[in-house]
């Protein structure tokens, strides 16, 4: 299927620009129509109405700009990183920690090696890890989780991968867990429901669809994640953070929750055009309070905190010449 929209895809013309130039998206240019994609997430996840919610400001000025946007449903951050870098996608939404990652050739990536024309566009909103357990099961803290029956995520979500990282730093191998599966987060919802796993895990702006779902089909509780191995982590790794779950978003679930967290990134590669990432760019940040309104995920998000936070890679050089023009970013 990947192969088959790759060959949906329009090659995007160079339109004469050598390496770093950008083209004034107000001028009158005559340009071809190119069709980009965003790699998302699952359909009940925050990525997937981020990415629609910027394929559509990219789309308002498709008559003027010549460039049409759409949006993919895929397995999350790991694999939008990937079939970016094969070119099976064009933009894709990705962790700050899978971006980090992906451009070390670190965790995920090593087997790889480093993806160093990984490029960033800008951070979005807070992702905080997040435990959604049975009441029933006893799971209370962190700790708790060894020896129960754990989902950790689909081989290709950052979830799973900040799962792992986290059992690495705990010390722990799945060995340590009655079972763990890698189940997608519309499966693993169901596989909670019907009492197959005792606690899922979670990397999501809130509130998340998902984990709403989970506590409206079961009696749930979201459990912290704190200690001092996770201030460990936060001062080790900058692209962590703490983060609080606030109380009152899920019935049952009325107290604010510590625990730490990642933030959604815009990444694409060091060979897509000046002019698409620009016009991509301009449409989220000259629409910014339209666009803070598309989710309630967004709805705390800065300027400011878009263009540095959560950024591994280096920024793609039409971003940052937009950035650096709007004085965003010094030169």
């Amino acid at each position: 299927m990947k192969g088959f929209l790759s060959l949906l895809l329009f090659p995007l013309l160079s339109f004469g620009l050598t390496e770093g130039q950008v083209v004034d998206a107000e001028s009158e240019v005559n340009v071809d129509e190119v069709s980009v994609t965003i790699g998302t997430g699952g359909v009940t996840g925050v990525y997937y109405p981020l990415g629609g919610s910027i394929s559509r400001l990219v789309n308002r000025d498709a008559d003027r700009t010549g460039i049409r946007c759409s949006v993919e449903a895929t397995d999350g951050s790991v694999f939008n990183v990937n079939a970016v870098k094969e070119g099976e996608l064009d933009f894709g939404v990705a962790q700050s920690d899978v971006q980090y990652e992906a451009f070390f050739g670190r965790g995920e990536f090593e087997e790889v090696g480093p993806f160093t024309k990984l490029r960033s566009l800008f951070s979005i909103h807070s992702e905080p890890f997040t435990i959604v357990a049975r009441r029933d099961s006893g799971i209370q803290t962190l700790e708790d989780l060894k020896g129960k029956r754990v989902n950790i995520g689909n081989s290709a979500s950052g979830q799973r991968a900040m799962m792992q990282f986290l059992m690495e730093h705990m010390g722990w191998t799945e060995a340590d867990f009655f079972s763990a599966t890698g189940l997608s987060p519309i499966e693993q919802v169901k596989a909670l429901a019907e009492n197959e796993v005792d606690a899922i895990i979670f990397t999501v702006g809130h509130p998340g669809g998902s984990i709403q779902e989970a506590i409206d089909l079961v009696d749930a509780v979201i459990i912290p994640v704190k200690g001092d191995v996770i201030d460990a982590i936060i001062e080790e790794y900058p692209f962590y953070t703490k983060a609080t779950i606030p109380g009152g978003l899920y019935k049952g679930n009325e107290e604010p929750v510590p625990t730490f967290g990642v933030r959604a990134t815009m990444i694409t590669t060091a060979a897509e055009k000046d002019r698409v990432v620009r016009e991509l760019v301009r449409a989220v940040f000259e629409n910014f309070d339209t666009f803070r309104r598309l989710h309630p995920a967004f709805s705390e998000i800065k300027r400011e905190d878009m263009v540095k936070e959560g950024l591994s890679a280096p920024l793609h050089p039409a971003a940052r010449a937009y950035y650096i023009e709007k004085g965003l970013i010094q030169p």
